[in-house]
């Protein structure tokens, strides 16, 4: 039976809408105090914060099951400022073995908008190392991330889950191309010079787009990125008139504000003699106003729009990520017998310091009885009689490892305890200090956004 337990609380792009889940984004700069005031919330034991643009979720070693689900609410409320009526809808909440499992989908990109993407491989590994330097991890959780990240490396190097070209940024440009046919003779304008920025960039020149702008509040940024494509370099100071020649507009920067308001659309296409603006917003939260939308010859989607394009190349995956399931099912067995060996640890030190402890005791009956006994022979006694202790201890210790990993290794323990007459020792076990600091305890046996039906029979033939 568990004494503690493992818990995944959070909402993703299928259980809330991004006017919900961007109300719940944790920027880096605020990682730290998140995580350490989760940390020292009660019965939370181990942490770990996982925020994109498509989730934000808590991992947590808790010591009470029952109530945890609510005290990780009352945490979500409090530090986002979020009453819990308005968001616990949208929460999910998985225990133990499935919180295990949906970790495991989330790191090899099975839980995601785009199936088999890679990105989420590092922003959970990211968060996972976070979590460590702000010390909010411990035994648990470092081993069951570490797990989680190679097995992601290996599901993404053993199958072809990855092969085809598909992530959000991708998915930006394909609405685009089926929207003109070809824009190689078309005005974009990248807003943003971060990760996304530039895959979206990437994927616009391999599609032949030549005139591309990049907008971004650190110009040498701008230009860093521009230069790899042979575009322009442009400050947010003149992102206004960049608007008035743009054809496409693709937006990801981690603005808390919006970048472009309606206001500003509207001043832009003054003089466009109706041709229309394309304005797409990958960013969590949204850097595009949504009134927008109402702007005539404005169309306007958001990141929830466009998982209707990336359904079209999910199919490959699909029998892909049924291989990586597979390999989750065997991951996750593997992870609960190391678990099992964990409740084996009180018991085999209560052994061993019981042995030891007969051990000195005799050799101080031993050398009372022969006062005579030169230093040097009593070192050869202490060493071969300690040998005789460790030889005979080795098996009976294997042993109960290998049996306590299996389905009744909870009775295997039992008998382990009774056998040596262990009662009391066990119970009473204090784990050293480093371990006691890792645990804290002992460890057991959308909608679419532009006005009119052009937009939306795009996105139906998308």
């Amino acid at each position: 039976m568990r004494t503690v337990h493992i818990l995944a609380v959070g909402l993703n792009h299928r259980t809330a809408p991004v006017e919900i889940r961007e109300k719940f984004a944790v920027g880096a700069d605020q990682l730290p105090a998140a995580l350490q005031q989760l940390k020292q919330t009660t019965s939370i034991l181990e942490c770990v914060i996982v925020s994109t643009c498509n989730r934000t979720e808590i991992y947590a070693v808790v010591d009470r099951l029952h109530v945890c689900g609510h005290i990780l609410r009352a945490y979500m409320s409090e530090w986002f400022g979020v009453p819990s009526r308005d968001f616990a809808p949208y929460l999910y909440i998985y225990e133990d073995d499935q919180a295990v499992r949906h970790l495991f989908r989330v790191a090899c990109g099975l839980d995601s908008m785009v199936i088999g993407e890679t990105q989420i491989l590092g922003q959970v590994r990211d968060a996972f190392l976070r979590a460590q330097q702000e010390k909010t991890t411990g035994i648990l959780f470092n081993t069951l991330f570490r797990q989680a990240v190679t097995l992601a490396k290996r599901a993404h190097s053993e199958t072809a889950v990855g092969e085809s070209a598909v992530s959000v940024s991708y998915a930006a440009v394909e609405l685009v191309r089926r929207a003109f046919g070809q824009f190689a003779d078309k005005r974009v304008v990248i807003v943003g010079a971060g990760k996304m920025g530039e895959l979206t960039a990437k994927h616009l020149h391999a599609g032949g787009a030549s005139r591309m702008m990049v907008v971004n509040r650190t110009p040498e940024k701008a230009k860093e990125l521009a230069d790899l494509f042979c575009g322009t370099a442009h400050g947010f100071d003149e992102l206004p008139e960049l608007l008035r020649e743009a054809d496409i507009v693709i937006s990801s920067t981690g603005s808390r504000a919006f970048v472009l308001t309606r206001e500003q659309v509207e001043q832009a296409l003054e003089g466009r003699r109706s041709r229309p603006l394309f304005l797409i917003d990958i960013a969590v939260p949204r850097d595009i106003d949504p009134d927008a939308a109402n702007v005539p010859g404005v169309y306007l989607y958001d990141i929830d729009d466009l998982e209707h394009v990336v359904e079209n190349n999910m199919a490959q995956r699909q029998r892909e990520a049924l291989k990586i399931e597979r390999m989750i099912r065997e991951e996750l067995r593997e992870f609960e017998r190391w678990y099992k060996t964990l409740s084996v640890r009180p018991v085999i030190r209560a052994l061993q310091e019981k042995a030891a402890r007969i051990h000195e005791e005799t050799m101080e009956s031993l050398f009372h009885k022969l006062p005579n006994l030169e230093e040097r022979e009593r070192k050869i006694i202490r060493k071969l009689t300690k040998s005789i202790v460790h030889q005979l201890l080795h098996d009976p210790i294997l042993r109960i490892k290998e049996m306590a990993a299996e389905e009744n290794g909870d009775e295997v323990l039992d008998t382990a305890v009774t056998l040596f007459a262990l009662e009391g020792l066990v119970s009473g076990q204090r784990e050293p200090e480093e371990d006691r600091r890792e645990t804290r305890a002992e460890w057991p046996a959308g909608a679419l956004r532009a006005g009119g039906a052009e937009p939306e029979r795009l996105l139906a033939r998308l």
